[in-house]
């Protein structure tokens, strides 16, 4: 009895191995933290603060970086300053504290705002291309399907900065450089490769029998499509636009090239901040916090879809 009790499946782990795998998820997850938690403890210092060696733990929270991202200042004389009336918010008082006063807005915003309509536009284009090849090179016959699977796949192997000067003399004679268009078309096809070879696994994995079955009862092939594969192949689709969006999201060599004003993203224009003697830290860490939102939500509220998509397919009855 006591043989029997002790006997545990060699499948199941044992507890010791749980605690020893747990370990090191926790350490993992921690270590991976520790520069998203220090860019947001910058982004709350003062300048000084910021750059001081050695550096500061304890410090006393500041705004200035936050205000300085959304605003631009120009720097005054004393005399000035106290002629002014009474600061009316806190980046007012903060900024006339280094002897400046805030001239207008910053850039911040509307950049913000590029990255989300050109992210979420290239992505949805990618999501939407790739879910329709991926689908007639898993139903249909297509002639060298393989050879053409491979060239999609080659694609996206080549270093992006290998074609840059190309596409950037191309979008010159077309009129598409420092345009929204221009950039939610490039990163589409930089990201629809990805998205056929991924999506074309999804739906493989879907068996025939349904379609057919619906056709049967008088579907067409394009209704049993959307009525059919598309409700199962949603994992697979949200696990594909995640990958797609991180991409369109953080892609920098194009974006710095290919815009310069309109267009213009996030990520080449938080590393142009400039302070009061240099580079404006504190901002810096500001705008890369506030630029992980957005793909930071966006992975939350498809986590589920995500974790399913990751392991479909490979448990099968």
């Amino acid at each position: 009895m006591s043989a029997a009790n002790s006997a545990h499946s060699v499948v199941a782990p044992s507890r010791s191995s749980k605690r020893i795998a747990g370990t090191i998820v926790v350490l993992y997850a921690l270590i991976t933290l520790i520069p998203l938690v220090w860019i947001f403890l910058t982004s709350i210092k003062s300048p000084p603060d910021s750059i001081s060696y050695p550096p500061k733990i304890v410090f006393t929270p500041s705004l200035e970086g936050y205000c300085n991202l959304f605003t631009t200042r120009t720097r005054q004389t004393p005399d000035y300053i106290a002629s002014l009336p009474a600061p009316v918010d806190t980046c007012d008082e903060v900024t006339r504290k280094r002897n400046m006063v805030i001239a207008g807005p910053s850039n911040f915003l509307p950049r913000f705002i590029n990255s989300l309509v050109i992210a979420f536009g290239s992505t949805f284009l990618a999501v939407l291309l790739g879910t329709l090849a991926a689908y007639g090179f898993s139903r249909f016959k297509v002639p060298l399907a393989d050879d053409l699977l491979f060239f999609i796949l080659s694609t996206r192997m080549m270093p992006p900065i290998a074609v840059a000067i190309p596409i950037y003399l191309m979008y010159r004679e077309l009129g598409l450089s420092d345009t929204a268009v221009g950039m939610i078309l490039l990163y589409t096809a930089v990201n629809v490769s990805l998205a056929v070879w991924l999506l074309k696994g999804f739906i493989d994995e879907i068996p025939r029998e349904y379609e057919e079955a619906a056709m049967i009862d008088g579907y067409t092939r394009l209704q049993a499509f959307r009525k059919v594969v598309l409700p199962q192949a949603t994992t697979g689709i949200a696990a594909t636009a995640i990958f797609c969006l991180i991409f369109a999201w953080n892609e920098y060599a194009f974006a710095a090239l290919l815009t310069s004003g309109e267009a213009q993203t996030a990520p080449p224009f938080i590393p142009t901040i400039i302070g009061e003697g240099g580079q404006d830290w504190p901002a810096v860490a500001a705008g890369t916090t506030i630029f992980l939102i957005p793909i930071l939500v966006f992975t939350i509220l498809l986590r589920k879809q995500l974790l399913r998509g990751i392991t479909f397919g490979a448990v099968r009855k």
